[in-house]
């Protein structure tokens, strides 16, 4: 089959074939016919399946009649991030080369007055994400009743991202005869329950199951120490030992981490830039521009980056720390062996992280290999899980009861010293009560728990912006949580 019969204007055709694209992708071949006879659409992708050029082609033709009004865009399409909404408006302009189409990129990070300005031309494809669209719409600059086609993107990728709540609103807007393109690379129960919510008579449409990875991919374990400093060195002497790297993503579980790990890199003398959400968007565009043109070789990310984002060629893909939830897995190293391509995916794991990957092998349906010896080929001391409660007190007793030998004597002879110095103050604080003249008070020594009260760093207060998943604990994608839960009004929305 070819781009040819799936009933696409010749304009868009001349697009493709100038993109040098010869034959669609099993969800364009299946999407794009469905899409043009006007129906809803359910598609059940993961990422690297050809998903964007599924909608913008279609769009594209279905837009060549008719025209746009002022603040009343004809389509919307919805993004959970920053990113992904602009490669999208990228879409637009490789295939829209022959159209004369007003296309709006509404996304936090820019100015409102230059968004008011493209929304006022008149938009006939508007890309947004949803707390800047509803702050259009709060401020009246934006009507959304004359938009006959709305795209929900990455919709499980919203519901981790606590956006369902806005998703819910912003339908409620549009008209209710719009047709409606539904996208999502898993479908947990309460995906299945907004498709249900706002499609009608839908085409199902699944190409690949979320949990398969690439066959093109190496996948390896490998074993490392649980403190954050061995990690690190494991990570680097990892990174030397690649005679094949070219270029790689290093995933962390969160923003903080990337930040240190980046700085840590550059200090060893490694080329790479950090991508997390408390950057500003001309920060994050410009670190994924340089990692995609070749000026940086490695790429430092938060989850933000592991789904949709179109990275061309990347050699490996390194997960510092592994995903909190078995599908990110999937999605990661996803990030390599694209189009055909080989590529090599490695993943640190220290102790603590048996659990999780169980369920990565379950969810793959395979063992993965170990690079060069599993867990147990660790020094004993390293081989032990690490206490969940890891405060002064946990830690002490932790290393107490690993220590031994001269250590185990010295403690001893402290704890015998200790006590016999309690009983002589015992003995002298019985003699004092009988002394007529009173003793001084010494200062009261902190107790133990305000000392480490005062000692704990402070928490910043800041929040991040509501475009990242990349929370410290975010709700999962296989968490089974209602909507109204979800509902976080402290959360400053993207500006």
């Amino acid at each position: 089959m070819s781009f040819s019969d799936l009933g696409l204007s010749e304009k868009v055709l001349q697009a493709v074939t100038t993109a040098g694209y010869t034959e669609p992708t099993p969800i364009q071949a299946q999407a794009i016919p469905h899409v043009l006879a006007r129906r809803d659409v359910l598609g059940i992708a993961q990422t690297g399946t050809g998903k964007t050029a599924a909608f913008t082609l279609p769009m594209l033709t279905l837009l060549e009649t008719g025209r746009a009004r002022a603040r009343m865009p004809r389509t919307l399409i919805l993004e959970p991030t920053r990113e992904l909404a602009a490669q999208v408006e990228e879409s637009f302009e490789r295939y829209g080369t022959n159209h004369k189409l007003n296309v709006a990129l509404i996304i936090g990070g820019v100015s409102f007055a230059d968004q008011d300005a493209k929304l006022t031309r008149g938009t006939d494809v508007l890309i947004a994400t949803p707390g800047r669209l509803l702050d259009h719409f709060e401020r009246g600059k934006l009507l959304l009743t004359g938009v006959e086609l709305l795209v929900i993107d990455e919709a499980d990728r919203m519901l981790d991202m606590g956006f369902i709540p806005d998703i819910e609103r912003i339908v409620k807007m549009v008209p209710f005869t719009r047709q409606t393109l539904f996208f999502s690379a898993t479908m947990p129960p309460e995906i299945e329950r907004l498709a249900d919510m706002f499609l009608h008579t839908p085409q199902r449409i699944e190409v690949a199951r979320p949990s398969s990875a690439a066959t093109t991919i190496t996948q390896r374990l490998v074993a490392t120490p649980g403190e954050d400093h061995a990690k690190r060195d494991r990570l680097r002497r990892l990174i030397r030992a690649e005679e094949s790297l070219t270029n790689g993503i290093i995933f962390c579980n969160r923003k903080r981490d990337v930040a240190t790990l980046q700085k840590s890199l550059v200090s060893h003398g490694f080329d790479a830039v950090a991508l997390h959400g408390d950057m500003d968007q001309r920060a994050r565009m410009a670190a994924l521009d340089g990692f995609r043109n070749g000026e940086t070789s490695l790429l430092v990310a938060s989850d933000v980056a592991a789904r949709g984002l179109d990275i061309p060629a990347v050699s490996h893909v390194f997960n510092f720390d592994i995903p909190r939830h078995p599908e990110d897995y999937v999605h990661r190293i996803g990030r390599t062996g694209r189009a055909g391509r080989s590529g090599a995916a490695f993943t640190l794991i220290t102790p603590d992280d048996e659990r999780s990957l169980g369920a990565i092998e379950t969810l793959i349906g395979q063992p993965i290999p170990w690079l060069d010896g599993d867990l147990s080929s660790l020094p004993a001391s390293d081989a032990e899980p690490r206490s969940r409660h890891r405060g002064r007190a946990g830690d002490g007793r932790r290393k107490a009861s690993d220590r031994g030998g001269k250590e185990g004597r010295e403690r001893s002879e402290g704890r015998e010293r200790s006590e016999g110095r309690e009983r002589s103050e015992g003995r002298e604080r019985s003699e004092s009560r009988h002394r007529s003249a009173p003793r001084s008070a010494a200062p009261a020594a902190p107790k133990p728990e305000q000392s480490r009260r005062d000692e704990a760093p402070r928490r910043s207060t800041q929040r991040p912006e509501r475009d990242e998943a990349d929370h410290d604990t975010p709700v999962g994608l296989g968490s089974h949580v209602p909507a109204f839960l979800l509902r976080a009004p402290t959360v400053k929305r993207e500006r």
